[in-house]
């Protein structure tokens, strides 16, 4: 399936605004910025050094350089270089329980629509119990062609535009296909100061 471009298209600055102003009600520390290195400096300047962090599989954290700082500079205690050094065959569930309750969750998001409400779809869910409930803090990492009109817009961007993109690059990646077999939507966050999102100028994963 050929991803439909329309959702790969950048907001301009008053969508961006209005997303902003409307996550900003929703609960969620929202922060605008202007390209990819401004964006990497910002997320650790929320983070404190020395933080348990897990960074969740996310095109975007590649790009950006987020997802290298957090496991190679040796500034973080990070989750996933924990779990890299564990068995799946006896470890399973000790697994699950260290990547659904980090400290801190750092990813991405698939579409944020202008009323403030923020979709994320995944195959497994892996990443889905910690920006839900279990971490204490959550960033978000988010480039400005993923703002949407709606609810509507964020479904038919993550099967139109997302899933597509996802497929090819778990076909290389994998040598299997991906699905979207759960979808979150954040319509609010209760817990103050729990959630932040960068929203970058630039066209960042899928």
């Amino acid at each position: 399936m050929k991803p439909n471009e329309k959702f790969g298209r950048l907001a301009d600055d008053e969508t961006i605004n209005l997303a902003v102003a409307a996550l900003k009600a929703n609960g969620i520390e929202a922060t605008v910025a202007e390209n990819s290195q401004e964006a990497k400096q910002k997320v650790f300047e929320i983070i404190p050094e020395g933080a348990e962090v897990m960074n969740m599989s996310s095109v975007t954290l590649d790009t950006t350089g987020i997802a290298k700082e957090i496991v190679e500079s040796g500034r973080y205690n990070s989750v996933r270089n924990q779990l890299t050094k564990m068995d799946r065959q006896t470890q399973n569930l000790e697994m699950q329980k260290l990547g659904a309750g980090p400290d801190w969750a750092v990813g991405s998001v698939h579409a944020i629509t202008q009323d403030g409400k923020v979709l994320i779809a995944s195959n497994t869910g892996s990443q889905l119990p910690a920006y839900a409930y279990g971490s204490a803090h959550v960033v978000w990492v988010v480039g400005a062609q993923k703002v949407v009109k709606n609810l509507e817009e964020g479904m038919q961007r993550i099967y139109e535009y997302s899933l597509p993109l996802e497929n090819e690059r778990a076909k290389k990646a994998y040598g299997m296909e991906s699905n979207v077999s759960k979808i979150l939507i954040l319509n609010k966050e209760i817990s103050p100061g729990r959630v932040s999102m960068v929203i970058v100028k630039e066209k960042l994963g899928f």
